[in-house]
């Protein structure tokens, strides 16, 4: 009796350390499509390139430009506009401070997890989800497809700056002991250069499969990040080459009730920052 009471209580405390998962930043094609009316709802199509959602795209979503989305500063590539060129740019689509954005694009959802990433540090995130299995899990339910753009509608964002989400440099150089630094590219890439300290926690892994990219169950994806050593009072910072594997990352650490940020800068700007970097 005294063995199982003592199992309970540990299971309990378990249970209570575990953070819980942020649900509404994943919605099913099932919920867009009993939404997609809703005056509140943004749905956003993220692409380097137009002609795929000029081809064909969710009705009613808007087109978000990669190049808009991250630039190449100080020669490194992927990194966050001005913030004034976001707010921007988010308005143009519609994006207000009462809008609910759904998320979807390029890649496996690498494109819509960078449009997350990017409204988090916007101070949306909250507000703002993917949408899993992007169009390829949208079509495969036999869900409508249109070549037409919505009408133009602008709104109104109120930034509320959360640079805590973006790692620098320096931060990198002198990281405080509660970072779990994870690296989100290959295992054969994560073999080769990478930064010192760092896990390796494949994107592409969190996936079901390239057919059908939804995300695994939450309790697969917290498994994975918990054996790269993620833990409740550690903060999460994911990196890749240039920020765009990251961003995936980034979204799950946050789905999964973790504090998560990103080092934007990644591999492009660590092997050129000099002997200082370590």
């Amino acid at each position: 009796m005294l063995l199982r009471a003592l199992l309970l209580v540990v299971l309990a405390l378990t249970t209570a350390a575990a953070q819980p998962v942020r649900s509404r930043m994943l919605v099913a094609a099932e919920w867009l499509a009993g939404h997609m009316k809703d005056p509140e709802i943004v749905t956003l199509h993220v692409a380097r390139d137009r002609s795929a959602y000029d081809a064909s795209h969710i009705p009613g979503a808007r087109f978000l430009p990669w190049s808009e989305l991250a630039v190449t500063r100080n020669g490194i590539p992927n990194e966050l506009p001005p913030v004034a060129q976001l707010v921007e740019l988010f308005e143009r689509l519609g994006v207000g401070d009462e809008s609910r954005v759904i998320l979807y694009g390029d890649s496996r959802g690498l494109a819509a997890a960078r449009a997350f990433f990017t409204l988090d540090y916007l101070g949306h995130g909250d507000s703002a989800a993917l949408l899993d299995g992007g169009l390829e899990k949208w079509r495969a339910g036999g869900r409508p497809v249109t070549q037409e753009a919505p009408p133009e509608r602008r709104g109104r964002l109120t930034p509320r700056l959360r640079p805590e989400v973006v790692v620098t440099l320096e931060v990198m150089r002198n990281p405080p002991s509660n970072l779990l630094l994870v690296d989100a590219r290959s295992p054969a890439d994560y073999s080769g250069v990478r930064i010192p300290g760092a896990a390796n926690l494949y994107w592409a892994d969190s996936l079901a499969g390239k057919e059908n990219p939804v995300l695994r169950p939450a309790s697969e994806l917290r498994a994975m990040f918990e054996a790269a050593g993620a833990a409740p009072g550690r903060k999460i910072v994911t990196y890749c080459v240039t920020g765009v594997q990251a961003s995936l990352a980034y979204f799950i650490a946050r789905y999964l009730g973790y504090e998560a940020a990103m080092y934007d800068g990644s591999l492009a700007e660590w092997n050129t920052a000099g002997p200082g970097r370590r």
